[in-house]
């Protein structure tokens, strides 16, 4: 499974292009904050609209601006893990996780709860309400629902910045696993060269908003 974007857009004054491919693994999106780099997920995700240009996951078109294809972010099936957990705090752990996997159609689902639940090692706060977890459990719990509604591509911005570094050092290993065990592409934002060196099998690199070099890392 691959992706494809080839976009450009204007917000405001600022002036977004990017071009790049990603495969299976992390692609980590690297630069400064505010070089554009959320924004590239959001026209991905389909929050925002490019002005122009093509958006394709595994040869299906999510957003062409010639054959006017511009498909809602309900329809994308792209998981998106923001720097906040964002859980439903009247759902337990479990009612949390089942959310996306119960809106899947059964035929496209290739996640299963035992099995993300153990990769995430998150048996024990399965009972729990989000605001009796640490933000190291709440994020485990946010990436674990993405994945459960089996996304074609996985969005991950910044998902480690709200945490400290303890928390931070608990969650690298998780996602190292879904890396090699999802063969998705993961498509991960970060400013920080050690996140960088740790998780990326390709780093595109953004500045300015505009991408200005793709390589293995």
């Amino acid at each position: 499974m691959s992706f494809d974007i080839d976009i450009s857009a204007k917000r405001g004054a600022f002036e977004i292009a990017a071009t790049f491919r990603a495969d299976p693994g992390i692609t980590v999106l690297f630069g400064p904050s505010g070089a554009g780099k959320t924004s590239i997920l959001d026209f991905i995700a389909g929050i925002l609209t490019p002005t122009r240009g093509r958006i394709a996951v595994d040869g299906q078109v999510l957003f062409d601006s010639t054959a006017r294809v511009n498909l809602p972010p309900e329809r994308r099936r792209v998981g998106y893990i923001f720097q906040d957990a964002r859980l439903f705090p009247h759902l337990s752990v479990r009612a949390n996780l089942l959310y996306g996997y119960n809106l899947t159609p059964p035929g496209t689902r290739y996640a299963e709860p035992a099995h993300i639940v153990e990769v995430l090692g998150i048996a024990h706060l399965l009972k729990r309400a989000p605001l009796f977890l640490s933000g190291g459990e709440q994020q485990r719990v946010a990436i674990g629902r993405a994945i459960l509604a089996s996304p074609r591509l996985l969005l991950m911005d910044e998902p480690l910045a709200s945490l400290d570094e303890a928390r931070k050092l608990e969650i690298l290993p998780y996602i190292e696993r879904l890396r090699d065990e999802l063969k998705i592409p993961i498509l991960y934002v970060t400013h920080l060269a050690s996140e960088v060196e740790r998780l990326a099998d390709v780093v595109v690199e953004v500045a300015a908003g505009r991408v200005t070099g793709q390589r293995r890392a």
